[in-house]
C-alpha cells in the first residue's frame, strides 16, 4: 500500500513538473513573439565593433567612389565609339553613383572621416576607366570583371563579419531587463542600424556581381592580354582597399 502511494505521488510530481515545463516553454515562446523593434533597446557596440564599422564605411565609400569614376571614364570614351553600349554603360554607372551617394550619407551620419587619399582614388580611377576604354571595348569590360570580382568578394567578407561577430545584447525597453535567447526572435535579433547596413551591402554586392556578368556577356574574355590586365587591376584594387581602410 505504501509503495503504491509513493508511486502515485511520484507520477503526480512528474506530471506536475512536465506541465510546468511545458507552460514555461509556451510562456517564453509567447514572450518572444510579443517583442518587436519598438519595445526593445540594444546594448552599446564594443570599441572593436565601432572601429570595424568605421573601416567598413570608409573603405566602401572609397571603393564606390573609385567605381563611380572608373565608369565615368569608360562612359566618356565608349559611349561615343560604341553608341549601342550607352544604355548598358549608363545603367552600371547610375548604380555606382547611387552606391557612392549612399556611403557618402552613411559617412556623414556616423561622422567617419574619409580616406586621406581620396583625391588619388579619383585620379587613379578615371585613369583606369579611360585607359582601358582606349585600349578596346573588351579591355574596358575586362577591367569591370577585375574590379567587380574584388569588390564582390570584399562585400562578402564584410557580411560574414557582420553576421558572426556582432551579437549585441537586447533589452526590454520598459524594464531594462536583458532578454534571454528564448525571448529573442528573428525580428529583433539584429539592431535596425546593423540590419540596414547588412541589407545595403548585400544589395550592392548583388549589383556589382550583375556588372561582372554584364562585362562577361560583352566579351571581356577577348581582351588582350586578358590575364595580365585583370590580375594587375585586381592587385591594384586590393592594394587600394587595404590602404583606404587604414589611411
Amino acid at each position: 500500500m505504501f509503495s503504491k502511494r509513493v508511486t502515485v505521488n511520484v507520477l503526480r510530481l512528474f506530471c506536475t513538473s512536465r506541465v510546468a515545463l511545458e507552460a514555461s516553454k509556451k510562456k517564453a515562446k509567447a514572450k518572444a513573439q510579443d517583442y518587436i523593434p519598438e519595445n526593445v533597446k540594444y546594448g552599446a557596440l564594443s570599441k572593436a565593433q565601432k572601429a570595424f564599422l568605421d573601416r567598413v564605411i570608409r573603405v566602401d565609400q572609397a571603393g564606390e567612389l573609385g567605381a563611380n569614376y572608373i565608369y565615368m571614364g569608360q562612359y566618356a570614351v565608349l559611349s561615343t565609339k560604341y553608341p549601342h553600349l550607352k544604355p548598358v554603360l549608363q545603367h552600371m554607372w547610375d548604380q555606382e553613383i547611387y552606391h557612392h551617394d549612399t556611403f557618402n550619407k552613411l559617412q556623414h551620419q556616423r561622422r567617419v572621416r574619409p580616406s586621406l587619399l581620396t583625391p588619388l582614388w579619383k585620379v587613379g580611377a578615371i585613369g583606369i576607366g579611360v585607359g582601358t576604354a582606349l585600349i578596346s571595348k573588351e579591355a574596358a569590360m575586362a577591367c569591370t570583371v577585375a574590379v567587380e570580382t574584388v569588390i564582390g568578394g570584399h562585400y562578402n567578407q564584410q557580411l560574414r563579419v557582420l553576421m558572426n561577430q556582432f551579437n549585441i545584447p537586447v533589452y526590454d525597453k520598459e524594464t531594462g531587463r536583458g532578454l534571454t535567447p528564448e525571448e529573442i526572435n528573428k525580428e529583433i535579433e539584429t539592431s535596425p542600424e546593423l540590419a540596414s547596413l547588412k541589407s545595403t551591402i548585400s544589395t550592392f554586392r548583388d549589383d556589382e556581381l550583375e556588372h561582372l556578368d554584364t562585362a562577361v556577356e560583352h566579351d571581356a574574355d577577348k581582351a588582350v592580354p586578358y590575364i595580365l590586365l585583370t590580375e594587375t587591376i585586381k592587385l591594384v584594387c586590393r592594394g587600394a582597399i587595404w590602404t583606404a581602410e587604414r589611411v
